[in-house]
C-alpha cells in the first residue's frame, strides 16, 4: 500500500515499550508491509502524561477509569489532542493504531470491567483522529486487508 504521505502509527507496534505494562508490541508481520512508509510513531497515554509502565485502564461510560477507580479521561484526552496536532501539522490522512486499547482502538475496545470483555467502540485518540477527519484503521484491520 504506498500512501500519500506519512503514516502515523502507534509507537507499541513499532516495539516502543510504551504500553501499560512497560512492553512494545511490535509486529513484524505489519512492518514488512509498511518498510516503505514514512511512519510517524505516537503513544497518545504516554503523551498526555502518563507512565510506564502504569496500571492499565479501560472505557467505562464516557470515562477512562483504571480497575481501582482512579479517572484517567483528562490524560488520555490531552494526548489525543497532542497527536491531533501533530497529524493536523504533518497533513497525515491514515493512521494505523493498537486494536482494543482505550486510546487507540478501532472498532472494538473493552468494557471497563476488567473482564476483556469487547464492546464496539473506538479509543479516545481514535474518536479524536476520526472527528478531524483522519482514516483509523487498527494494526489487524490493515493486516487483514493487505494480505
Amino acid at each position: 500500500m504506498n500512501q500519500a504521505g506519512p503514516i502515523l502509527i502507534s509507537a507499541c507496534l513499532l516495539g516502543e515499550p510504551c504500553r501499560f505494562d512497560g512492553q512494545g508490541k511490535e509486529k513484524s508481520e505489519l512492518l514488512d508491509l509498511l518498510h516503505d512508509e514514512e511512519l510517524i510513531p505516537f503513544c497518545p497515554e504516554v503523551e498526555g502524561g502518563l507512565p510506564t509502565p502504569r496500571p492499565p485502564a479501560e472505557i467505562k461510560g464516557d470515562k477512562v477509569l483504571r480497575e481501582n477507580g482512579d479517572d484517567v479521561t483528562v490524560q488520555f484526552q490531552s494526548g489525543a489532542r497532542t497527536g491531533l496536532h501533530l497529524a493536523q501539522t504533518k497533513d497525515l490522512n491514515l493512521a494505523i493504531l493498537k486494536s482494543r486499547s482505550p486510546a487507540c482502538g478501532c472498532g472494538e475496545v473493552y468494557d471497563g470491567s476488567f473482564t476483556k470483555t469487547l464492546i464496539k467502540g473506538d479509543g479516545i485518540f481514535t474518536k479524536t483522529l476520526k472527528k478531524a477527519g483522519i482514516q483509523c484503521i487498527s494494526d489487524e484491520q490493515y493486516l487483514d486487508n493487505n494480505h
